[in-house]
């Protein structure tokens, strides 16, 4: 197997090829800097040293897409294996994996488990979106003694059971700490927007590259579909992500369109379905995707449309974690970013932003 970086940035490169394949790595940065890239890229170099390397996520649609790029660089021989963190687990412990109340594991039994096991020399590990995995978690990467490189950002945190880097180094111990900079997904405007909603000390730097800036619509009750048609037959070339807050919404945005504009034929995920049309998505082609926000992390779409924006209405204004959910909902898009509610006022945390920056109507 032979190594193809893919659309790496200099910077990029330098941060890949200037971490030593042996011992544990954390690597932190912000929305847009590659992270994801990175890891895919990771994987596939520690794979070039003859031991297997089991590439992991929290979320099984970030699963997917992780899992297509590994087959776009070519790694015929199998070497790379992307799974989620949750099915690994259960398959590393065995049958009847004991469960935790938060929906993760019993701990202290993994740790036993894990006393008992002869340590193997040749277990690695890559982690994307690693701030979405409990602290718990790295421990027992540590009592393993796998070799363990993470790549995580802490800002972009939509679980209860996540951890922090210091978190994450502390669990790991003796570990590496870099950073990757810049944002090569947004524009200016949807980052400058997405600022807003930063909760991390300092802002990342903004992109140079250029589009519409975002958009705030009003829609009439299931006015939705409507919007998402139009943005349709303006960018047939599109990925469009339509990230909601409910599976509701989503099964009834799907039957809305089924309806109106059957030629469309958008996807959905949902994480309670087990196999078929529900569960196993084509990210690579354009077209309405419909996730929930818990699904979206790591993802990217060209447009990015946010239409239930009014959910959040009771929800306090100074929560951390609702900045934190819009920071990553934003940073979503690649080119356009829609947000929408409905009735007759806008939420407030939208109505803070000032009108240069999220446009109106």
């Amino acid at each position: 197997m032979t190594l193809t970086y893919l659309d790496l940035t200099p910077q990029q490169r330098a941060a890949l090829d200037d971490l030593p394949f042996d011992g544990n790595h954390l690597i932190s940065g912000p929305p847009g800097s590659g992270k994801s890239l990175l890891a895919t890229q990771r994987a596939i170099m520690l794979a070039l040293t003859g031991a297997p390397v089991v590439l992991l996520t929290r979320s099984n649609l970030l699963r997917q897409s992780l899992a297509a790029v590994i087959h776009a660089l070519g790694p015929g021989d199998r070497s790379v294996r992307v799974a989620t963190a949750h099915s690994w687990l259960a398959e590393w412990y065995g049958p009847k994996a004991p469960r935790s109340e938060d929906g993760w594991y019993d701990w202290p039994a993994f740790y036993e488990r894990a006393a008992e096991t002869e340590p193997d020399p040749c277990l690695t590990l890559v982690v994307d979106e690693g701030q979405d995995l409990p602290p718990e978690f790295y421990r027992l990467c540590r009592l393993l003694a796998a070799r363990t490189t993470v790549y995580a950002d802490e800002c972009q945190r939509l679980t209860d059971t996540n951890s922090t880097l210091a978190e994450i180094a502390q669990r790991l111990g003796e570990c590496t700490r870099r950073e990757v900079d810049g944002n090569h997904r947004n524009t200016r405007q949807i980052a400058t927007f997405a600022a807003h909603f930063h909760t991390g000390a300092g802002l990342p730097p903004l992109p140079d590259r250029d589009g519409p800036p975002p958009r705030v619509h009003r829609l009439p009750d299931r006015g939705t579909a409507d919007l998402l048609i139009l943005l349709a037959q303006q960018h047939p070339d599109h990925s469009i992500g339509v990230i909601v807050n409910s599976q509701h919404t989503q099964f009834s945005l799907l039957g809305t369109l089924g309806r109106k504009a059957p030629r469309l034929k958008p996807q959905l995920y949902t994480s309670q379905a087990i196999k078929g049309r529900y569960r196993t998505l084509d990210l690579g082609r354009p077209g309405i995707v419909l996730v929930h926000r818990a699904s979206a992390k790591g993802l990217g779409f060209d447009t990015v449309v946010v239409p239930d924006t009014h959910t959040d209405a009771a929800v306090d204004l100074t929560s951390a974690a609702l900045r934190m959910t819009y920071y990553v909902l934003a940073t979503r898009a690649r080119h356009e970013l829609h947000l929408a509610y409905e009735g007759q006022t806008e939420p407030s945390l939208l109505a803070r932003v000032g009108r240069r920056e999220l446009l109106r109507g």
